[in-house]
This record gives C-alpha cells, sequence and structure tokens, in this order.
C-alpha cells in the first residue's frame, strides 16, 4: 500500500485571507473607523425594520449592477491573476447571481415566523420562532475568489437586514477597487462601507464590537480573528480551508472521476478552498485514473498543443510569494523522490505553474502536510477502502471530501465515517455553488455555515417566543410554596411529561 505514514505535523496552514497570520488583536491607539462604524450602528436599527419588499429591492440593485458590469468584473479579475474572462463567469458572477436571486425569491418565507408546537406540558400557549438582524457586519474577504467571497455574503447580510462592512483583499487590488466602487454606487455609506487595505486595517477594523463577523481565509489567521471576535463576543463565521481528499474506489467510472476531478482541482489555477488537495485511488486503478486524468489536462487546457502556458482557459498564481511557495513545494516534493507524471514547468515571471501530477510522493513532503492551494495534485494509493478511511481520519478536518464510486455501499461507508464541512459524490466543487446546501468546515476547516437559508441565518439571530393568555397558566400549580402536594405535581411533570 502506497499510503504513506503520517508525519509528526500535518496540515500546516497556508495563508489564503489576509496577506500574513499577524497578531489582529493588538489594538491600535486610536481607531479610524469609529466614526464610519457609530454611523452604520445607528441605522442599523432602520434596516432591522424593514420588510422583505424593502429588503429585495436592495438585492435587485445588486442583481442588476453585476449583470450591467459583468465586463469590468471580468477585467479586474484578469489584471489581479489573469483569470479567464469564462472562468469568472462561471465562479464570480454566476455564482454571485444564484446566491442573490435565490435570496430575492426567498426571502420573504425566510423571514415569515416560524410556528412550533407546544408540548403537554405548556398546553394553552403558542410559541414561534421569529429571525431579527444582528445589526452591525463585517465582512472580511480573501483573495482567491476576491469578488464573488465578498458579494455572497454581503447578499446573504443584506437580506438578513443587517449594515455591513467589506474588507476586500489588498491582494487583488483591481477587484479590490471595483467593490468599493459598487458600494458607492449602490448603497448609502451608513448602510454598506468597503474600506480597502492592508493587515493593519483589519487590525483596527476587528478592534471593533461587531454585532457578526464573516471571515474567509487561512485557518491561522481565523484563529486570530475568533481571538479579535471574542473580545466583544461577536458573532462569527468562519469559512477556513484543510486538505479535501478526493477518494476513487475501483468501481468508478474512471474517465468520469479524471474529468471532475482535474475541473475541480486546476480551476482558479487550484487556488480554491474546496479543491481536491490530494487523491487517494484504489491500488487496481491507480495507474488508469492518472493515464486518463493526464488525457484530460491536454483536452481542457492545450487542445491545439501550444502548450498549457499559452491557453487562455488557465489562471496565473496570484503573486510571487505565493509562487514561491508552491514551486518550494515542488521542489520539496522531488527532493525527497516524488515522481512528476504530469506537468511540472514553472516559469516565475509569468507566475506560472503547469496543471502538476505527482506519485510516489514520501509522507515527509511538505506537499502532504500542507494546504496545496494551487496546481499540484498528489496521487497515493490504498488497497481496501478503510485504509483511505484511516489516512483521511488521521488528518485535521477537511473543508471538503469527494467520492467516486459506483457502489452504494462504499458510498454510505465513506460519507458516514469522515467528517467534513460538505460533501460531493462523483462530482467534485459543485456542491459550493448549490443555493440550498449549506456550505462551509467543521473543526479547524471553519465554523459556521454559509449560502442561502444558512446564510442568511448567518446573520439573523432566530428568537424565541411563547405567548401565553393573560391569567392563564398551568404552571401556576408548582409555584412556592412547595408543599406536599406541589412536590407531588413536580414529580408527575419530571415522570412524564
Amino acid at each position: 500500500m502506497e499510503i504513506p505514514t503520517p508525519p509528526a505535523a500535518l496540515n500546516a496552514p497556508v495563508t489564503h485571507g489576509l496577506a500574513q497570520a499577524t497578531d489582529l488583536s493588538a489594538a491600535p491607539a486610536a481607531n479610524r473607523f469609529q466614526l464610519p462604524f457609530e454611523a452604520l450602528r445607528a441605522q442599523a436599527p432602520v434596516l432591522r425594520a424593514e420588510d422583505a419588499a424593502a429588503r429585495c429591492r436592495r438585492l435587485r440593485r445588486l442583481s442588476n449592477w453585476l449583470m450591467s458590469n459583468r465586463e469590468a468584473v471580468q477585467q479586474a479579475l484578469y489584471a489581479d491573476f489573469r483569470k479567464p474572462p469564462a472562468e469568472s463567469d462561471l465562479t464570480e458572477i454566476w455564482t454571485s447571481l444564484t446566491g442573490i436571486n435565490h435570496a430575492i425569491k426567498n426571502l420573504k418565507t425566510w423571514m415569515r415566523p416560524r410556528p412550533v408546537p407546544a408540548p403537554l406540558s405548556l398546553v394553552g400557549t403558542r410559541s414561534w420562532v421569529q429571525v431579527e438582524a444582528k445589526g452591525v457586519a463585517l465582512i472580511i474577504a480573501p483573495w482567491n475568489y476576491p469578488f464573488y467571497l465578498a458579494v455572497e455574503p454581503l447578499a446573504s447580510a443584506l437580506a438578513a437586514g443587517n449594515c455591513c462592512v467589506v474588507k476586500p483583499s489588498e491582494l487583488t487590488p483591481h477587484t479590490a477597487a471595483l467593490i468599493s466602487r459598487l458600494a458607492r454606487e449602490l448603497f448609502p455609506k451608513n448602510e454598506v462601507l468597503v474600506v480597502e487595505g492592508d493587515k493593519d486595517v483589519a487590525t483596527e477594523l476587528l478592534q471593533l464590537p461587531w454585532d457578526h463577523i464573516f471571515f474567509t481565509g487561512s485557518p491561522e489567521v481565523g484563529k486570530i480573528v475568533m481571538r479579535a471576535a471574542a473580545a466583544h463576543l461577536s458573532g462569527l463565521t468562519l469559512e477556513l480551508g484543510g486538505k479535501s481528499p478526493a477518494v476513487v474506489d475501483e468501481t468508478a467510472n474512471l474517465r468520469d472521476a479524471a474529468e471532475k476531478i482535474v475541473w475541480g482541482k486546476f480551476l482558479n489555477a487550484g487556488q480554491t478552498c474546496v479543491a481536491p488537495d490530494y487523491v487517494l485511488a484504489q491500488e487496481s486503478v491507480k495507474d488508469e485514473l492518472v493515464r486518463e486524468m493526464q488525457s484530460v489536462i491536454k483536452r481542457l487546457y492545450n487542445p491545439g498543443g501550444a502548450g498549457i502556458q499559452a491557453s487562455d482557459s488557465f489562471a496565473r498564481i496570484v503573486n510571487k510569494h505565493h509562487f514561491r511557495r508552491l514551486a518550494g513545494l515542488l521542489e520539496d516534493a522531488q527532493t525527497q523522490g516524488a515522481t512528476v507524471v504530469q506537468g511540472g514547468t514553472i516559469v516565475e515571471q509569468d507566475r506560472y505553474i503547469e496543471p502538476t501530477i505527482l506519485t510516489d510522493v514520501p509522507a515527509t513532503a511538505r506537499v502532504l502536510e500542507e494546504e496545496i492551494f494551487g496546481p499540484l495534485l498528489p496521487v497515493l494509493s490504498f488497497g481496501q477502502l478503510p485504509e483511505a478511511v484511516q489516512y483521511i481520519n488521521a488528518r485535521l478536518r477537511p473543508l471538503a471530501q469527494y467520492f467516486f464510486t459506483q457502489s452504494p455501499d462504499n458510498r454510505r461507508l465513506l460519507l458516514g465515517a469522515i467528517p467534513a464541512g460538505g460533501a460531493a459524490v462523483n462530482e467534485a466543487v459543485l456542491h459550493f455553488a448549490h443555493p440550498e446546501l449549506p456550505t462551509g468546515g467543521v473543526g479547524n476547516s471553519g465554523l459556521g455555515k454559509s449560502h442561502g437559508y444558512a446564510g442568511f441565518l448567518a446573520f439573523s439571530n432566530e428568537k424565541g417566543v411563547l405567548r401565553q393568555r393573560v391569567g392563564l397558566t398551568a404552571i401556576k400549580a408548582l409555584y412556592p410554596p412547595y408543599t406536599g402536594r406541589v412536590r407531588r405535581l413536580i414529580g408527575l411533570l419530571v415522570k412524564y411529561l
């Protein structure tokens, strides 16, 4: 069996949210955002009181702006890391519009008080759950999908009736500037404010007593954000990362699996938090799977034979820092004996790393310890399925898991035995685009859920309400003094109700 024994240190973090894992909880001498924050807080009760129709009008303005500025979004993303326009449409604009339009369609239902039945012990009462906006939210967006992962949580926050500050990533400055323009053109500053800047700006923002913080980025920076939120007991959603496995068993359709793994892995040049981080293939099918993946890479990115670097369908690494980090992972794996069976070409001046498949990767290679977040794909093998389960569960909880199998028994085993934030069977990444599926991590890969109704709830307080008839309550029979009769009634309550 090829699966290597886990090393002592597992899943070292890669920073893909804020630029560095800096101590964001260190308080500055003065906070330049205090006055804008107070303006947002003053406006929050107005938005909280709005009905569904008013909130939907705000969301429609956002949707219409995206359609009118589609080309501007494409240009900004291309300027930041040469993202193909078609890929921007698919992964940044379409996904944003899907979430916004889903909220518009369902918001009236989401906002409606939800009745709950009364137990026999509370007969005569009426109870329901009603949602209310938390107040003022801070959204810290990452650089890998810098438009979608700013706009999608913004739409959820607005649907829930909140005022918001959005902090885009400084690593994608063209997209950050465009998000700033979006906010200026659509919203008053006391409703939605975009703040551009680096980690020092994030430091100051995190000192304020937000009602909710929504952070997308690396687990290491997520811990820092969590400490900052704890100072004010702010609500928190953390969408982080991790090493998401793709398991391919001997029953899988290998051509289908290869197509979906290659697409999901090399989308956005591998800079996707839910991308397959590594493949675990059953020994009997591993070699054929690798051959199928090689064929798919050629078909998707080099159909004319001019080379993948010349393809207009493959993005670039966001900056030199992350390029050098990935080049270091590749060099380390090769130095330790890994075999490059596909790709391996790197061009620093173009920030280009070819889609690369690695086999024979030793356990001590950093590419198996760290979240890769780039176009490097280790392929390991296993004998029997429980070995794959054991390997995955020996590591930190993944953000996503992908299982390629035609066996119902294997599917049930894998889904039941391996905890993860989300999952897809015979597919990769696509579950993240489903507006009815809650997305988010578990343990090291995140805290809380987003998208659709789950995103609406993330920015809402679910208030439980009980209504009693005036002068009537069965519980009066249990009021003090606790006589023998009252104690007997309480005993019956405990025993039977």
